[in-house]
Parts: C-alpha cells; sequence; structure tokens
C-alpha cells in the first residue's frame, strides 16, 4: 500500500509498505521524513476552505447522475462532479446533504 510522508520543505514522498506497517518516520537518504496522514485522505477539507469536493461522500462516476437527482428530489443545491463527488460551498451544506443520505462525518465538528 502507498503511504505518504513529508519532508522539512513541505515535499509529498509516496513509500510502499505492507498494510498496517508503515511506521511513523523514515530516512530518505540523510533526512528523516515523517508520515502526512493529511496527504493519505483525500476527504480532508483543503486549508484554502469552502468550497470543498468531498471524495469520501461520492459515488462511482455512472451515479452520479442518480446523486444529483437525489439531492434535488430532497431539496439539497448540491454540485456533483462528473466523477461523481459533491462539492460543499459551506458546512451547513454538507451537513444536510450527509443527512439526506443517512451519513454522519463524526469527525467533523461542526
Amino acid at each position: 500500500m502507498i503511504y505518504c510522508y513529508e519532508t522539512s520543505d513541505g515535499e509529498i514522498i509516496e513509500l510502499n509498505f505492507p498494510v498496517g506497517t508503515a511506521p511513523k518516520s523514515v530516512m530518505v537518504g540523510k533526512q528523516r521524513v515523517f508520515r502526512s496522514f493529511s496527504a493519505e485522505h483525500k476527504s480532508v477539507p483543503p486549508t484554502t476552505g469552502w468550497p470543498i469536493t468531498c471524495f469520501a461522500s461520492g459515488v462511482n462516476a455512472a451515479q452520479a447522475p442518480e446523486l444529483r437527482e437525489h439531492y434535488r428530489k430532497h431539496g439539497v443545491n448540491v454540485e456533483v462532479t462528473s466523477d461523481g463527488d459533491p462539492v460543499y460551498k459551506n458546512a451547513q451544506q454538507r451537513r444536510k446533504a450527509l443527512k439526506c443520505r443517512n451519513m454522519v462525518d463524526r469527525s467533523s465538528y461542526v
């Protein structure tokens, strides 16, 4: 499995380890790099803020029209990319969209 590590100057390096065996830090050349969990998880909102494209609550690209229709039927105005990923404009819209799909983000704290 591919794991991401960050250098002291912010460069992301991808390294391959068996599942569950990736160390928290490794030596790359003469530099110690540390695992970057935020680089590994696409669903982490960008530091630039809203809007965000949420891969975690997305669907297969073939199901994008179905997801758009589901949001429309429930009165939720959310853009869905051609890849099937919702684009949330703010936290309130995100909560409403997740709720209409019976989903909860327990880590969002919003």
